[in-house]
């Protein structure tokens, strides 16, 4: 489904668009020297190359062990890191994410957060807790992790991220992108979750999944979103608002192929293991404006049994929210000023 930009789409009365003091629009920021931008761009492609290089890693390593090979000396010696990876369980680790911040140079990143003192008050002080709901995916969410780099996001980065629990249990994988907090994505889990206050009680969600991720592209936005309906469910059992936010640049900075063996290994999987590609057709991501809006939550009542009527409700009402928040700061990023966006 096509959804046109609106004939007008103002921000809704009482919102407040914040940006951070440190890290205004880039336009406005003074050239990036080139030893930062660089160190930006290898930073952010130790993720990329961690999904290309450590499956392959794993599979060699167990073979070199089982079969001893060259030596079990060397195969020892090369199984070091599996080993290590294998003992050390995948943990949130926010004062390494706080020293990527070159990461937000090389993307020319910028953080609205509509209503963040409200949010912010909310979460700290009064314990509320929110769902988060997320779109898009894109191949590697890069807005995403630079959302919990930026200094504006540090007091959320105990906020944990729904992720498929394959996710949690690769080796190597599961603690490069284990420093930004991630949760098995099971109804069970996140129902435990969101009965705690404030932020620990809290959940990013991102409601495209897999399916979402091979949607990505630099010519067009697409969204899985028409059949994900289940986070509202689970938002009205509990009583959770969801706060909607959408990724600009996030489908942009990679691409992916989207047929073959591969992706359907990672559709089964729901996790990311075919080739993809950006900067000097290399898996480094593109140093294209990424930009993180989050709009004002939407207030959710407490229902223990929702109906379809009233799970397909709230769900318009979030669609139309993340509608409102594409065509309102579309044209903030270079890329997207004549894009239109897709809803499948």
């Amino acid at each position: 489904m096509c959804l046109e930009e609106p004939k007008s789409a103002p921000p809704k009365p009482g919102l407040k668009r914040q940006r951070s003091n440190k890290y205004q629009d880039y336009k406005m920021k003074p050239p990036v020297s080139l030893f930062r931008w660089l160190l930006g761009m290898s930073l952010a492609s130790i993720f990329s190359m961690t999904y290309i290089l450590a499956p392959p890693y794993v599979v060699t390593s167990i073979f070199a062990l089982l079969f001893r090979y060259p030596s079990a000396h060397a195969a020892g010696i090369y199984a070091i890191p599996l080993i290590l990876s294998i003992l050390t369980p995948s943990k949130g680790r926010p004062w390494i994410v706080g020293m990527l911040t070159p990461m937000l140079d090389y993307f020319q990143f910028e953080m609205i957060i509509e209503d963040k003192a409200t949010l912010s008050d909310n979460i700290l002080n009064k314990g509320k807790n929110y769902v988060f709901g997320v779109q898009p995916h894109g191949i590697i969410s890069f807005c995403g992790m630079c959302s919990a780099i930026h200094p504006d996001g540090a007091e959320y980065r105990t906020v944990k991220t729904a992720v498929a629990s394959a996710l949690l249990h690769i080796p190597i994988l599961k603690n490069i992108m284990g420093i930004f907090a991630l949760t098995d994505a099971s109804g069970s889990n996140l129902r435990k979750i969101l009965k705690r206050p404030g932020a620990e009680g809290s959940v990013v969600i991102y409601i495209g999944g897999m399916a979402e991720l091979f949607m990505s592209s630099r010519q067009e936005e697409r969204l899985y979103l028409n059949n994900r309906k289940g986070f509202i469910k689970l938002a009205l059992r509990e009583g959770v608002d969801i706060v909607p936010i959408y990724l600009f640049g996030n489908t942009s900075v990679l691409s992916v192929i989207k047929n073959g063996p591969l992706a359907a290994m990672s559709r089964k999987l729901k996790l990311s293991f075919t080739w993809f590609w950006g900067k000097y057709n290399l898996p480094i991501p593109r140093d294209d404006k990424l930009l993180y809006v989050a709009g004002k939550p939407i207030e959710i009542p407490k229902i223990a049994e929702p109906t379809q009527e009233d799970i397909d409700k709230y769900h318009k009402i979030y669609t139309d929210e993340v509608v409102r928040l594409f065509y309102t700061y579309k044209h903030e990023v270079p890329l997207y000023a004549n894009k239109t966006l897709f809803i499948e």
